[in-house]
């Protein structure tokens, strides 16, 4: 006689994590940990987020709640890479994205939530895609006169000596 198979056990979260959308319509939650975050340089998110890039965290769809503003969200399907992205119809914070071949996942803008998630960015999706003006990690500096500006100095440029060896 065959034995039943055992169940998975499905784990217990540890916590919860609370965010929103920019006006507040749209609230949702997700249960801690998520699954994992990432940095999405594509270009179809760079248009999207409109942004140098998109940091998303990826859950299960059955550990996502949204606990206000469901009539609020729109929808909007791209047939030709095969995603969707919800968002907020009243301000436009993108909520939601998904891939057709990861049917049991959603992503979701790191940006929402402003408690931990349970997961650091530690990817780079599409960095290929970065466009040449994204920042990079060049020194910063104070903005004189312009309390909590830091800007990039320019390179010095090298001044041309007729004869000389380049």
């Amino acid at each position: 006689m065959d034995e039943p198979k055992a169940r998975k056990k499905r784990k217990t979260p540890a916590g919860i994590a609370g965010g929103r959308c920019l006006c507040g319509a749209v609230q949702i939650e997700i249960d801690t940990p998520a699954f994992w975050a990432w940095h999405d340089h594509s270009r179809a998110s760079r248009l999207a987020q409109g942004a140098a890039y998109a940091t998303y965290v990826g859950c299960w769809k059955s550990r996502v709640r949204v606990t206000k503003g469901e009539k609020s969200l729109m929808r909007f399907e791209d047939n030709e890479t095969k995603t969707a992205r919800t968002f907020c119809a009243r301000c436009g914070t993108p909520i939601f994205y998904e891939r057709h071949r990861s049917t049991k996942m959603v992503n979701i803008p790191r940006a929402l939530f402003e408690a931990r998630t349970g997961r650091e960015p530690r990817y780079h999706i599409r960095i290929e895609d970065a466009p040449e003006w994204a920042y990079r990690g060049e020194k910063l500096v104070p903005l004189k006169g312009f309390p909590g500006v830091v800007w990039e100095r320019p390179g010095r440029k090298k001044t041309f000596e007729p004869g000389g060896d380049f």
